[in-house]
């Protein structure tokens, strides 16, 4: 009696699973041809050597040529000092701006939310490009510093390879501090109420609330926006390409620059290129796997 229930319930299982890959196998096919495919095609590509259609194989030669490369060394060198200060200074400020937007009290709340995220939703070229104009040596930012008499002449954001770092790091920090800020207000408004008040008649000030309740509360959300945040430092490019050129003198290169001139702007070594971009993949691995342990996750 039970294998006849359960054989006749296999037609039934058959047409729900088929019902639902119905649903999902576009989705997936093209997920394997326009992300695992090529994935897998560059992977290949970084074990030759050659250019255009003439390509051989050439072993482990490209990668090690990573550990004799300067310029390589100076693209990484680049983009872990914007990650190494960026970051933290982002989810710091993202942190700080959600708790100011998460008061109850707080007029206009709706329209300091949309203000801040507006940047994250721009153009990555357009919005470089005015940044490029604000910090020119006859800009804005320059005008109002001079104006304030806070500066006695004009500093090279653009041209002085320290400035120019900072100019890059005020941009992405610009554009991309209210995207993890709307992360951590939605975080905190999901936090039951009822905590904070038990806190209060423990007689728990607002700092402590923050650090006891708050922080570990959003600490899933916090390891999420930290490990999203240096996955798109990693692959920086737009900001740097279009203020900087990478300039002055290779100071604001990121390791994406690198692999577009290698790709496009010198003689083009698609190979190598394909070998610099794998060595992102890596370097975004092993970083996930050190935040995830600094963080304490069991799933890391």
């Amino acid at each position: 009696m039970k294998l006849k229930m359960k054989g006749s319930g296999s037609p039934m299982r058959l047409k729900a699973a088929a019902v639902g890959w119905s649903f999902v196998i576009l989705a997936v096919l093209m997920i394997v041809v326009f992300y695992f495919y090529p994935m897998i095609q560059a992977l290949m590509l970084s074990f030759q050597t050659g250019t255009g259609a003439n390509l051989s194989f050439n072993g482990m030669d490209n990668y090690k040529r990573l550990f004799t490369d300067s310029m390589f060394r100076t693209a990484v060198k680049n983009t872990f000092i914007y990650l190494i200060v960026q970051v933290p200074m982002m989810v710091l400020l993202a942190l700080f701006l959600s708790t100011l937007l998460n008061d109850r009290t707080l007029k206009w709340k709706g329209f300091f939310r949309t203000a801040i995220f507006l940047p994250c939703i721009t153009s990555l070229v357009a919005y470089s490009v005015i940044f490029k104009y604000l910090f020119a040596g006859d800009g804005l930012v320059n005008s109002l510093l001079l104006n304030l008499h806070l500066v006695s002449e004009p500093i090279q954001w653009i041209t002085h390879p320290f400035w120019a770092k900072i100019t890059i790091i005020i941009a992405i920090t610009w554009r991309w501090t209210g995207y993890n800020m709307i992360f951590y207000l939605s975080g905190m408004q999901n936090i039951d109420p009822a905590i904070y008040e038990a806190a209060k008649i423990d007689g728990a000030s607002s700092g402590r609330q923050f650090f006891g309740i708050t922080i570990p509360m959003l600490k899933p959300i916090i390891l999420f926006t930290s490990i999203t945040s240096t996955i798109g430092t990693l692959q920086l490019f737009d900001e740097v390409m279009n203020i900087t050129r990478g300039g002055p003198g290779n100071a604001t290169a990121s390791i994406s620059q690198y692999i577009y001139d290698l790709s496009f702007k010198y003689s083009s070594d698609f190979g190598y290129a394909a070998t610099v971009s794998y060595s992102i993949v890596i370097m975004i691995v092993v970083l996930s796997i050190i935040q995830f342990k600094v963080a304490g996750d069991r799933n890391g």
